[in-house]
């Protein structure tokens, strides 16, 4: 049997403001951007560039119990985990976009790892996995 997770729902404000954030500043690739008019709404799919597993359909708020979880989808957790081949190179380039990182790069057992904050204020680790992590080699 072979299974995966295609996409992460990521509840957002507004779809424009977010395709924006993801792709100017943390360098994504928008996948699709179609709307659908029997649920006046849009499918929208983006994902790291480079990426070739899951991705992250950003979904519009579309009451205000959705809109409560914007930015804290996961209770102030790290809701994230965005893995580079180049932590430096990556992490430079968010700070120099104005990126909030609110826990400053560390080496770990795993790897490097800093933590982010997006446009809303979901928490994510930006990290580099060592060769030696089971993760490392299906990443």
């Amino acid at each position: 049997m072979k299974q995966s997770i295609v996409h992460i729902a990521l509840v957002v404000k507004d779809y424009d403001e977010a395709i924006a954030f993801y792709t100017k500043k943390l360098n994504f690739e928008l996948i699709e951007d179609t709307y659908q008019p029997e649920q006046d709404k849009r499918w929208v799919v983006i994902a790291p560039p480079g990426s070739s597993g899951t991705t992250i359909l950003l979904a519009r708020a579309s009451n205000d119990t959705q809109e409560a979880f914007i930015g804290n989808q996961s209770g102030g957790r790290v809701f994230l985990f965005l893995n580079t081949d180049d932590f430096w190179r990556d992490y430079n380039d968010m700070v120099d976009k104005g990126i909030e990182f609110v826990r400053e790069p560390k080496e770990a057992d795993y790897g490097t790892v800093a933590v982010f904050k997006d446009l809303y204020g979901n928490l994510w680790d930006l990290l580099q996995l060592n060769a030696a992590h089971p993760l490392a080699k299906r990443v």
